[in-house]
């Protein structure tokens, strides 16, 4: 057993740290070993539970409903109803599938959506058949803009969609606006708080003013909301929070027609480990309102200070004022954002390079957790130290040759050998020995369009599984 157990840790030694608040996107630490310790805890004794049957298990039963009652409490909705999900999105999926349901007489259902909504509701409107219609933002403050969702709606339209933060740009959208255009039409409004949803309550709380956006708000009908990231609980839990059990009776799928048991999901999965669920309680029930409320406040006041003392480096520009604890930052002509990444992942720092999109520049995304705070003195020694190398380095150039190359690719016929042509033209080596640095990568990618991107990195998604000995 403890050649097995030091396998396993010799091959974490290549991951990113998930502790230490150095991971400025996909993890989230609240910094208290307690509660890190509660959560492992948690997850050996449900590792063997199902959550199939609530029937079978009704512990986790009373733990999924005590943990639904605790957000629906936050979201200002006590007798709302929920489910707990594996991540924000089946969270997001289930919210547009239950849509689409709900409305079985519509032949060809739609959803309206911000040109800055989460990827997840394209994933959903690939799944689900629901038709995604996006519309742009305001380019100057990155918000939905209600009177334009509006004029995209139509008799097809079975759902609308507000972010509470949207993950890019860190705003919320204009919730009560967007909410009451779906409400006089008797369309669905789901809020994306996969963000927000248990950090926008705790700020409110402590007396941070917070845009309208939960169920207070008449009109919205949904809510997803993240556990595992500003309740700090281990992956993977979301809550989806419908108004009324009659909003969600739409979400479950039953299936008697066979000779085995009669199928009946609240999910998209069937057998799924309760696990994540009693760790996901363990943690919250430790933390506390209390907890949450200094977490909450700790993490804002880090990311305002970290935005300000950004906004102080020359070259450095903010794209909106922090709502919660995203940050979205760009740099001028003398540096890109790919080069910036790398300096601060060689100063022991991961940050998230966003690609352009349409008339917007590629940024750099940062997701401030509270174990980041202590350390926020070295962060911002960093970013300036980052920004500075890479002024000095220059913007990476992309060859005329291999940028006429990314344009003429036609994805539908990216196989494998113009895959390997494609990065051997760009010196890229193989797919299997990309370089430590990973600007020359991200700068190929933003010139490439939308679907030669995806093409790209499903290609080498592809070639990175591939089966070992």
């Amino acid at each position: 057993m403890s050649d097995v157990l030091a396998r396993l840790r010799a091959l974490q030694q290549g991951d990113l740290p998930t502790h230490g608040g150095s991971t400025l996107a996909y993890v989230y630490d609240s910094g208290l070993a307690e509660a890190d310790e509660i959560g492992r805890q948690a997850l050996a004794l449900y590792g063997a539970t199902n959550g199939l049957d609530p029937t079978v298990f009704p512990s986790m039963r009373t733990l999924e409903n005590e943990l639904v009652g605790w957000a629906a409490r936050l979201l200002q909705r006590d007798d709302a109803v929920g489910t707990v999900t594996s991540g924000g999105t089946e969270s997001i999926l289930l919210a547009v599938q239950t849509a689409r349901d709900a409305s079985p007489g519509v032949a060809q259902p739609s959803m309206v959506l911000p040109s800055t909504a989460h990827a997840a509701f394209h994933k959903a409107a690939h799944y689900f058949g629901v038709r995604a219609i996006v519309v742009d933002v305001d380019p100057a403050t990155y918000e939905a803009r209600p009177e334009a969702m509006a004029a995209a709606c139509d008799d097809s339209t079975v759902l609308m969609v507000a972010s509470a933060p949207s993950y890019a740009h860190g705003v919320v959208d204009p919730v009560p606006a967007i909410a009451e255009v779906a409400s006089a039409r008797g369309i669905r409004c789901h809020v994306d708080a996969c963000i927000g949803g248990w950090l926008l309550p705790y700020l409110r709380a402590d007396g941070v003013e917070v845009a309208p956006f939960d169920f207070a708000v008449p009109g919205v009908t949904s809510i997803s909301v993240d556990l595992h990231k500003y309740a700090y609980t281990p992956k993977g839990a979301s809550i989806l929070l419908h108004r009324t059990p009659e909003l969600r009776r739409a979400q479950y799928f039953a299936h008697a027609d066979w000779p085995g048991y009669t199928m009946l999901n609240s999910t998209t999965q069937s057998t799924k480990s309760g696990a994540p669920l009693a760790a996901a309680w363990a943690v919250i029930q430790h933390i506390g309102d209390d907890g949450y409320q200094r977490l909450a406040r700790t993490s804002y006041d880090a990311t305002l200070r970290l935005a300000e003392a950004a906004e102080s480096v020359d070259g450095f520009t903010l794209l909106a004022r922090p709502a919660t604890t995203l940050i979205a930052l760009r740099s001028d002509e003398r540096a890109d954002v790919f080069t910036i990444a790398d300096e601060l992942g060689a100063r022991g720092w991961f940050v998230q390079p966003q690609l352009s999109f349409r008339d917007q520049p590629a940024s750099l995304h940062l997701s401030m957790s509270a174990a980041t705070a202590p350390r926020l003195d070295d962060l911002i020694t960093a970013v300036r130290q980052s920004v500075a190398a890479a002024q000095t380095a220059g913007p990476v150039q992309i060859a005329p040759e291999l940028a006429e190359a990314a344009q003429a690719i036609d994805p539908a016929l990216l196989d494998d050998a113009a895959f390997d042509g494609l990065l051997e033209l760009a010196g890229l080596g193989t797919a299997e020995t990309l370089p430590d640095r990973m600007a020359p990568v991200n700068a190929l990618l933003d010139i490439a369009p939308p679907r030669l991107r995806e093409a790209l990195l499903t290609a080498y998604l592809d070639r990175l599984m591939r089966p070992t000995s």
